[in-house]
């Protein structure tokens, strides 16, 4: 190996370990470590993707009524025995 090939590849070996870390840390991809799947630096500027369903989609609107109507009752008949005492 002559002394310039040996050069470049101390040279490239160089810049790989300085250029690694700064690319692997400003991409701003989600990561996974340990099983964990973690955000991207950027999370908190993102724009918001979620967008909440139209009261027409909710598919379980008279489970929802009925459940909103046992609940009132409940309220009402321990109101009715505070009453009472």
């Amino acid at each position: 190996m002559s002394q310039t090939t040996a050069k470049y590849s101390v040279a490239w070996k160089l810049a790989l370990v300085l250029v690694w870390p700064a690319v692997t840390c400003l991409t701003g991809c989600q990561v996974e470590v340990a099983g964990q799947t973690l955000p991207s630096p950027y999370y908190l500027t993102d724009d918001v993707q979620y967008y909440a369903p139209a009261p027409s989609e909710f598919k379980l609107s008279r489970e929802a009524a009925a459940m909103q109507e046992q609940k009132e009752a409940i309220i009402s008949q321990q109101q009715a025995a505070a009453q009472g005492n």
